[in-house]
C-alpha cells in the first residue's frame, strides 16, 4: 500500500525546484546588466548585414511535413518495446501488432495520395 507520506519527497522536490526557479530569475532581473543599444538589440547573421525583416512567411508544407515526421516517428517508437517483448506476447501480441502496423501504413498511404509529402 502506499500512502500520502510515501509521495512527500517527490513534493518537496517540486516545491525546491520552483523556489530555486524563482530565486535565481529574480537575481538575474535584478543583478544582470540593462545596457541596451541600438548595435545590441540588431540581429545578427554571422557578420553578414540584414536585409529586410526576418519575419518571413514560411509555406504550410513545411510545417505539414515536419508535424507528419514526428506523427510518423512517435508510432514507429511503439515497435522496439514489441520487439523486447515479442515472445511473452505470443501470436495475440503478433495480431495486434499487425492491425497497429496496418493502420500506420494506411494512414501513410492517404498522407501519400493526398500529396502532403510533396514540394512544389
Amino acid at each position: 500500500m502506499t500512502t500520502n507520506a510515501d509521495y512527500l519527497p517527490i513534493l518537496i522536490q517540486f516545491v525546491f525546484v520552483a523556489v530555486f526557479i524563482a530565486v535565481m530569475l529574480a537575481l538575474s532581473h535584478y543583478i544582470g546588466p540593462r545596457r541596451s543599444s541600438k548595435n545590441k538589440d540588431a540581429s545578427f547573421e554571422c557578420g553578414i548585414a540584414q536585409h529586410g525583416n526576418a519575419r518571413i512567411p514560411f509555406s504550410v508544407k513545411y510545417f505539414l511535413v515536419a508535424i507528419l515526421f514526428v506523427l510518423f516517428d512517435v508510432e514507429v517508437i511503439f515497435l522496439y518495446p514489441w520487439a523486447v517483448n515479442f515472445r511473452e506476447m505470443g501470436m495475440d501480441g503478433f495480431w495486434k501488432m499487425m492491425m497497429f502496423m496496418g493502420l500506420l501504413l494506411i494512414g501513410f498511404f492517404y498522407v501519400i495520395k493526398k500529396g502532403a509529402l510533396e514540394w512544389e
